[in-house]
């Protein structure tokens, strides 16, 4: 076995030297655990491949599989009672408002309400192959190249091979089994299900699975789905009774899987499972798995091959089996686990996120639990958004469509719920939604009494546009932004000692402000940015579109304009740190995994080293008092955040920390060893949440190139290990792809291609020419409107500036503005 997987590994070595690098995730034993198993996805069906030789597991989820039924889960009692909470607020008896807001604010099942509802699986295909026994020479591997899963073993001495997909051009997840002596292909396969309404049956030559989903907090599930199988083999025969699929003395054969619902939309189920499951199956079956196989490729290496990044000039693939390579991973530095775990978080988004799909929740489309850890629901004080914080600047940009097709849904419930909640116009979101798009208050007030998430969704809105400058599509979704600017136009309040503009009562997600216990607050931090960003951005959006021109809109322009001059200061506290909330409560000892206040750094741009270096430095304290090892979502953010401190190897020692193996414990999924990395390479919160996956990827992203300062950066944090490298396809804000070579640690080629047109302002370590020519120096403000940071501009408050610890003297640069036509493809080159 040694030499077989010593052969493999040579071999992946040979056409790696030879060809571009293959980012492979391959192992030398099928999976145990579900942590084990392997991700594929269409984003509408989901697997995770266990690849075992004589029982083969594939786990199968469908993507609008969730528990209950269309809802809303609105407190009318908040509207009378959330004055009495802010009062409670302004007399400082926090505990006291919490409590108060549990009992009259926050949804309560006596009353028919319920906190969200869970996704979950449909359930198990089983492959039994009694034929096969003792098995050596076993491999499997998910290649990130072309999307496919492999598995191969010896077995009866018959070498045999079972190729997996779940096809993007057909919406079906396929299974291709082969071996090398005719005659060889003999199993069956068959469905098995957690969900307790369902019936398995054999139809149309095929196995059929009809069921409901589950009850969930007095919801009654009304999701119905059909899952359906089928198969095709040369030579043998294909037979099919009582729910088995058999496939007997085949050269080969492809099993066929689908799954389809009766949901439309949100307040929708009136789709036809059955006959939509039918009709996918056949018009599949008339395709060949070769066929299926090469237009899912093509379709998938589309995106996947936008952005190539190689780190090190000598390709010295690692000859263990991919959880050996985590778990050493500390030590050996190694750069290409690196790359794929970067391309990794591409795949996951590809296989999740499709335009017409669901976005992907808390685990993807991946989840084998009927309570899966909290509903595996979209959390949108942070986890949502950090599933989508690569999609730009990693080139999958129209991979946010399900997304903004979610915020679409989510402002006309979010309108129900600010008008039956606060008794305003526009539309809220608290810290939760589902499929069917619920927006009241989720949980306990500690964590749900949050209204800020219709702020935070809308700057990925204003993000899509500063990436590609698309005013239809500015204009396609201004009423979502207006609508947000509405809510809190009319339901921000006076803070009484400062007459600032604030919400209340809010909290700064999940986190206790020291001495009072408390959650519930004023004014928060992370409130005040997001605010700013969505007043700004809306104004901004409203000059571009002209919305001045009608008089309501300039009524609502010119309101917007006061409270955002009148919002509440970013402040340093007493320690050099950056406040977290409006008063002076930050603990030093505090390591909780939100890091909320950050958010004006990384995702927002209102905290720089280059225009703000006292609130970047305070940022910088905070960070380094929060500790580096957490929750795998958490050090993905901070890998990003300290790629905005322009401080690579800090950011390098972040990564470090999340690719920290944590083992499956096969008898409790749920440990708290603290976070890192599954087998699997999935983020282990733990539990599995796929944010981490794509937070990171977002960080490796940053530590590459940024755009958010007013330029684009080349390399502007990338760590001393990564002395040479290529990077290609990386979006910059303003429409701008970039390539990029580098040696000894700085740039030696770029190829810039300018999309848009326009001035590229361009910051670089090393000087740069174009066509041997020197470059024109920068000066002044970016004309570029994509790269404005200073229409408005945050406002500071420096409480203790004897506190603050300057930050790191920053390197030596050259900033350059160069003219750019649409279409034009620049290249330059270190002088």
């Amino acid at each position: 076995m040694r030499n077989y997987l010593f052969a493999v590994c040579l071999m992946f070595c040979s056409v790696a030297v030879m060809a571009q690098p293959q980012h492979v995730l391959w192992y030398d034993k099928p999976a145990v655990s579900w942590n084990e198993a392997l991700p594929i996805g269409n984003a509408r069906l989901g697997a995770m491949l266990f690849s075992a030789p004589s029982s083969d597991r594939l786990q199968l989820n469908e993507e609008t599989i969730w528990a209950g039924k269309p809802n809303n889960n609105t407190n009318p009692e908040a509207r009378e009672w959330l004055p009495k909470v802010r009062e409670l607020v302004w007399q400082g008896k926090y505990k006291e408002a919490t409590d108060m807001a549990n009992e009259h604010v926050m949804p309560s099942l006596d009353k028919n309400m319920n906190k969200g509802m869970p996704y979950q699986p449909f359930g198990d295909l089983i492959i039994s192959s009694p034929t096969i026994g003792d098995y050596s020479n076993y491999y499997r591997e998910l290649s990130l190249d072309s999307a496919c899963s492999v598995m191969t073993f010896k077995a009866n001495g018959v070498n045999y091979k079972r190729e997996y997909l779940a096809s993007l051009s057909d919406n079906v997840i396929l299974v291709h089994l082969t071996a090398d002596k005719p005659g060889s292909i003999t199993c069956s396969a068959t469905f098995t299900t957690p969900q307790q309404d369902a019936i398995l049956m054999s139809e149309d030559g095929g196995i059929k699975l009809i069921g409901t989903s589950g009850w969930h907090e007095g919801q009654k599930g009304k999701i119905m789905f059909c899952g359906r199988a089928t198969a095709k083999s040369k030579g043998g025969q294909v037979t099919c009774n009582d729910g088995s699929l058999q496939i007997r003395n085949a050269d080969e054969a492809t099993i066929y899987v689908t799954i389809a619902t009766n949901f439309k939309k949100y307040n929708d189920v009136s789709g036809d499972d059955k006959a939509l499951s039918k009709q996918i199956l056949d018009k599949a079956l008339q395709k060949s798995f070769e066929k299926i196989k090469a237009e899912h490729t093509a379709k998938y290496k589309s995106l996947y091959d936008r952005v190539k990044l190689t780190l090190g000039s000598l390709r010295t693939l690692d000859n263990n089996p991919t959880d050996v390579r985590v778990e050493r991973f500390k030590e050996t530095q190694d750069l290409e686990l690196a790359e794929t775990y970067f391309q990794f978080g591409r795949y996951l988004l590809i296989c999740s996120s499709q335009p017409g799909t669901q976005p992907p929740t808390l685990q993807g489309i991946w989840n084998d639990k009927m309570l899966p850890s909290w509903d595996s629901k979209y959390t949108t004080n942070i986890n949502c958004e950090m599933n989508y914080w690569q999609a730009e600047v990693g080139n999958l940009s129209e991979l946010t469509e399900p997304l903004f097709s979610m915020i679409a849904d989510l402002t006309e419930t979010g309108h129900e719920s600010a008008r039956v909640m606060y008794g305003a116009d526009g539309w809220v979101l608290h810290h939760n939604t589902d499929l069917w798009r619920i927006t009241g208050a989720v949980d306990r007030a500690a964590s749900g009494l949050w209204q800020s998430g219709a702020a935070w969704l809308c700057q990925h809105l204003w993000e899509h546009f500063l990436y590609t400058g698309d005013k239809d599509f500015l204009h396609k979704v201004f009423p979502y932004i207006e609508g947000a600017v509405r809510f809190f136009n009319q339901t921000l309040v006076r803070e009484p000692k400062t007459k600032a503009w604030v919400i209340c009562p809010s909290l700064s997600p999940e986190n206790e402000h020291a001495n009072h216990k408390a959650t519930i607050a004023a004014g928060v931090t992370m409130d005040n940015q997001l605010l700013f960003d969505l007043f700004s951005h809306y104004l901004q959006a409203s000059a571009i579109l002209g919305v001045k021109s009608s008089s309501q809109g300039e009524m609502l322009c010119d309101s917007v304009k006061v409270k955002l001059s009148e919002l509440l200061p970013i402040q340093t506290g007493s320690w050099g740190q950056l406040q977290e909330w409006q008063d002076d409560w930050d603990n030093p000892k505090d390591e909780h995994r939100h890091i909320s206040h950050l958010y004006g750094m990384y995702p927002s741009n209102q905290i720089s080293p280059y225009r703000t270096p006292e609130l970047a430095a305070a940022a910088r304290k905070s960070l380094i008092h929060r500790g580096d090892p957490s929750t795998g979502w958490s050090m993905g953010w901070k890998v990003c955040l300290w790629a905005r401190l322009l401080d690579g190897n800090h950011a390098w020692k972040l990564i470090g920390d999340q690719m920290t193996l944590i083992r499956p414990k096969y008898t409790n999924e749920f440990h708290k060893t603290g976070g890192g990395t599954y087998p699997n390479l999935l983020d282990a919160h733990p539990p599995f949440q796929i944010d981490g996956n794509f937070g990171c990827a977002a960080g490796i992203a940053e530590m590459l190139l940024q755009s958010h300062d007013g330029f684009v950066y080349l390399l502007p944090a990338i760590p001393d290990v990564w002395q040479d490298g290529r990077v290609t396809g990386l979006k910059a804000r303003g429409g701008f792809e970039v390539d990029m070579k580098w040696s000894g640690g700085k740039v030696t080629e770029v190829a810039v291609t300018s999309t848009l047109g326009g001035n590229l302002r361009l910051r670089s370590a090393v000087p740069l020419t174009m066509n041997g020519k020197k470059l024109k120096a920068a000066k002044g403000e970016n004309r570029n409107s994509f790269f404005d940071v200073t229409t408005y501009k945050q406002k500071q408050q420096i409480n203790y500036p004897d506190a603050i610890e300057p930050l790191p003297e920053l390197a030596k640069t050259y900033l350059y503005d160069i003219p750019t036509n649409k279409g034009q493809r620049l290249v330059l080159k270190r002088h």
